[in-house]
């Protein structure tokens, strides 16, 4: 038993080098040549050389290694990680304490915001870095650098529909082998020059700051590019769990990295003029066509990993109640957790080609990368330190001393980035800012919604004490509502007009709780309220496909049949009119815009659509 768990943990971890550690495992392509780039950029000596590897070596013992694989992994959400999992579980923490709950919501909707400038930049700066190899092998292959990124670009979002199923047992191999590179690479070039082993000393790093504050203040946000992918490494736990993940970094990743970044210092200090590409100059002549390649496939796979997560946090964001309901088509059949949502890919797909034609190679790309990482880094560290305060004992002092001292760094490190504003880091700030209002926006029109609907529909109660005498007519009618203590609307229109009730009424309240899965044994709660007329409530995870149908066939053991044909659903949708009330006009305009855009209730939860029943409302704001 002992030997199979382990050959699973092992498969895991395989399996784990692609989805999880990509966007990490590709920034050697950029990261390193960037601290010696620019107008701060450092002049490729021995003692800069030194410091700059000092400073990425400790950077990543602290935030990759010990903050994000050894302490945020003990942070989940019933095995599920990311920023928005850590704000339900924060919120849990909050213990209904208002004020708390409204920051932690906040923190976790700009972190979640942050999160797509990264999904944007991405894809562009690991596709760009890789295919610029090209210019290694001959300049005159420059000029096909930007056509073919974008060629390789467009046909990995066009592919998207049709899943990763069959190309995703391929990642696995494929990173393992890139890793292999990498450390090979950079061990070659270490031993001809170990002079670079010095760097793990961190006076190196310390005696560089104390003496040049100004010129560290720059490289901190060179030696950020090695970090980005740590939020995503905490993001993907949940499909593969913590010892996998763990296994991972610590067996391979993380070694293979960091002799990957002191093979290219000890490039360096042997040849200056290295500089210009030391990643693609590690290798022979013979092997950079073949690197140029594997860069190529490493980097697509990296992408992947990150438009899947844009995929995930916006399933998290719609079932949380921050964005309205898309279309999602599941891609496989066997994997649930594989979906693709068609207008966010597009949007997607949109963005990256912009930012490559904008800018046009990785050197500019960096200076617009790194602040939404930083940001999120900075969000999920106070989420962590709030739940460490709100747990018992003394034995969390010690984790609060760890996570303020890198909450510290990584003020230090976003400080860094901020510099970069001019030169392109305002985009994920600009792009961040705006999807925060989308997802805020969101969140307070639905609430305000709620609140009017409340005004005008019909207590429970009310209507329970004085039924209608209308005639009761044959089949079931399932009503969808957001809330169980008032009529539906729907309801209400149907006896206006119809004047009819059916034998058999269901008051169907879908509930997202903040975990992220929900057993099927607890899915459905049946509460009879009157003859005939049932309070149904279904319970999903923020991570679960909600399949109304499907939940539905529990009611036989609650005495509550449905029949295929004779079952209707009815939904209301609320059409929003500017009343200059709870939200200003613009807002307002734009909650109207995106409730336009929403799917149907009918297709997002899966309702049969020869018995849906969709009737419109009319509130003001």
């Amino acid at each position: 038993m002992e030997q199979n768990n382990k050959t699973a943990t092992s498969t895991l971890a395989l399996a784990a080098l692609g989805v999880v550690y990509g966007d990490i495992g590709t920034s050697p392509l950029y990261a390193f040549k960037e601290a010696f780039a620019g107008g701060h950029g450092l002049t490729p000596t021995e003692p800069n050389v030194l410091a700059t590897l000092s400073a990425l070596f400790w950077a990543m013992m602290l935030i990759i290694s010990i903050k994000y694989v050894w302490v945020m992994l003990k942070f989940d959400n019933e095995g599920e990680g990311g920023v928005l999992a850590l704000t339900a579980l924060a919120n849990r923490s909050a213990q209904g304490v208002m004020h708390w709950k409204l920051l932690i919501a906040t923190a976790g909707i700009f972190a979640a915001a942050l999160f797509y400038g990264d999904a944007l930049i991405t894809p562009a700066i690991s596709v760009l870095s890789a295919v610029e190899g090209l210019s290694v092998i001959t300049p005159a292959l420059e000029k096909f650098i930007l056509p073919v990124t974008i060629g390789v670009l467009t046909g990995l979002f066009f592919i998207q529909r049709r899943g990763t199923g069959s190309i995703g047992k391929l990642f696995g191999p494929i990173t393992l082998l890139w890793f292999a590179a990498l450390a090979v690479l950079g061990t070659v070039s270490i031993v001809q020059n170990p002079v670079v082993l010095n760097a793990l000393n961190p006076m190196y790093a310390v005696n560089f700051a104390l003496g040049h504050p100004a010129g560290m203040f720059f490289l901190l946000s060179a030696v950020f590019l090695a970090l980005t992918g740590g939020e995503a490494l905490y993001a993907d736990m949940g499909h593969f769990g913590a010892a996998p993940v763990r296994l991972a970094w610590y067996g391979l990743v993380c070694p293979a990295l960091l002799v990957n970044y002191f093979g290219q210092g000890a490039l360096v200090l042997r040849s200056a003029e290295a500089i210009q590409n030391p990643f693609y100059l590690l290798a022979p002549d013979w092997f950079v066509l073949p690197l140029v390649a594997l860069a190529t496939a490493a980097t697509v796979i990296a992408s992947q990993a990150t438009i899947s997560g844009a995929y995930s946090i916006t399933l998290q964001a719609m079932r949380m109640g921050y964005l309205p309901r898309l279309f999602i088509q599941h891609t496989s059949d066997s994997q649930r957790g594989q979906i693709y949502i068609p207008a966010v890919n597009w949007m997607m797909l949109v963005g990256v080609i912009v930012l490559v034609l904008e800018f046009g190679s990785s050197g500019a790309l960096a200076a617009a990368y790194g602040i939404a990482v930083s940001g999120t880094m900075i969000i999920t560290t106070l989420l962590t330190i709030f739940v460490t305060l709100m747990l018992p004992g003394a034995a969390r002092l010690p984790l609060l001393a760890g996570l303020l001292v890198i909450a510290l760094l990584e003020v230090l490190f976003f400080g860094s980035n901020l510099s970069k504003i001019a030169s392109g880091g305002w985009m994920p700030l600009a792009l961040g800012l705006f999807l925060f209002m989308l997802l805020s926006t969101w969140k307070r029109g639905s609430s305000l919604v709620a609140e009017q609907r409340c005004k005008l529909d019909i207590p429970m109660a009310s209507f329970l004490c004085s039924q209608p005498d209308v005639p009761r007519v044959a089949g079931t009618a399932v009503y969808l509502t957001a809330d169980p203590n008032t009529v539906p609307s729907a309801l209400f229109h149907n006896l206006k007009h119809f004047k009819v009730l059916h034998e058999q009424t269901l008051f169907l309240h879908v509930v997202t709780k903040d975990v992220p899965y929900i057993e099927a044994e607890q899915r459905l709660k049946v509460i009879q309220i009157a003859p005939g007329i049932y309070n149904v409530a279904l319970y999903f995870g923020f991570r679960q496909e909600v399949d109304i149908p499907l939940a539905l066939q529990g009611l036989d053991a609650h005495g509550v049949t449905l029949g295929s044909m004779s079952t209707t659903y009815f939904v209301a949708r609320s059409n929003v009119v500017d009343g200059f009330g709870g939200m200003s006009s613009w807002r307002c305009a734009l909650f109207s815009w995106m409730t336009r855009q929403s799917e149907g209730a009918a297709s997002f939860f899966n309702l049969p659509a020869n018995q849906v029943v969709e009737l419109g409302t009319k509130v003001v704001l």
